[in-house]
């Protein structure tokens, strides 16, 4: 009887076991990694991160349609309580079109991110939580002091930056008003990086263009912004990185300083750049991130001259 039992046993296993092995991959396949994009502005709020009447962001909307492409969840939220949560680090990344001092209300009026919720991030991040930055990112956690004539941004902080910044990469000075968009070269620096495969360098590009600063010494520079011809202040300066990669601990960081306008997320260089820089921070692409700040950019350490004060 314990015989016939044991064998019983075996032969429904073993049809369990053939069923298993008959069931299509995408049935059997782990779920999807989950890309959580967060766009408090507690500073300027930029028209690509609004929404009205519930319907999604321009952001939002070309990302999650990345996604549906490439095989990653999207959610997203402008509530900074998000960071008290353990289900964080459930995400593979996150991706941040923030500005100003996150840990206050500030302009949309959406709830804050506590400093513990700041240091959960900073945490999430060195322990392996992908980090994509676009464009106004690196406006985001100055630091202090941030006085309005700006004074302090045009100094350079290196390791007393705000943390966040350090794990940037780099933070925003300012950009040009007269114009505010223009038409610049951006030099590709690595065209094996994911989502560049077959771009000419350099690349016209119109976009409100950041003038940044403090760029960690460890930046794998991807694109850098040629200044030469440029039309302001803020570009009275060697050229310097506009889009990098670098590891925080053992997550991903990757920063572009695209993203201003409406029409550029819609743009497939933009786009194509975009989705490289999250599928790699999200361990979906590789890529080989040398040092190569200095090599790229010899003098990105130059500071632009301060804009005269308004009268």
């Amino acid at each position: 009887m314990n015989q016939s039992f044991s064998r019983r046993q075996f032969l429904e296993a073993s049809a369990i076991a053939g069923a298993g092995l008959a069931l299509p991959k995408s049935l059997l396949a782990s779920k999807k990694k989950s890309v959580l994009i967060f766009t408090k502005s507690s500073g300027f709020e930029h028209e690509v991160v609004k929404t009205s009447a519930g319907h999604p962001s321009i952001l939002e909307q070309a990302v999650k349609t990345l996604g549906e492409q490439h095989g990653f969840d999207v959610t997203a939220t402008k509530d900074g309580h998000v960071f008290d949560s353990p289900d964080l680090r459930k995400n593979a990344a996150v991706l941040f079109f923030t500005t100003g001092d996150l840990t206050q209300a500030g302009t949309d009026g959406n709830p804050p991110m506590s400093p513990a919720g700041k240091q959960a991030l900073l945490d999430a991040v060195r322990a392996g939580l992908g980090f994509i930055g676009v464009h106004a990112a690196a406006d985001t956690f100055h630091t202090e002091p941030d006085p309005k004539d700006l004074s302090n941004r045009y100094i350079a902080h290196g390791e007393n930056s705000d943390p966040y910044l350090r794990m940037l990469g780099g933070e925003f000075i300012i950009h040009g008003s007269t114009p505010r968009l223009q038409a610049a070269n951006l030099i590709v620096k690595d065209a094996k990086f994911p989502g560049l495969e077959g771009v000419t360098s350099p690349v016209s590009f119109t976009e409100e263009w950041y003038s940044l600063k403090d760029f960690a010494p460890d930046l794998h520079v991807i694109l850098a912004l040629d200044t030469q011809g440029m039309k302001g202040e803020p570009y009275q300066r060697a050229p310097y990185p506009a889009t990098w990669a670098r590891m925080h601990g053992k997550g991903r960081v990757f920063y572009t300083a695209i993203g201003d306008r409406p029409e550029n997320w819609s743009n497939p260089f933009f786009l194509n750049l975009l989705d490289g820089g999250i599928r790699w921070s999200i361990r979906d692409a590789k890529a080989s991130l040398d040092h190569n700040l200095v090599q790229a950019t010899p003098g990105y350490a130059e500071i632009p001259p301060k804009s005269p004060a308004k009268g």
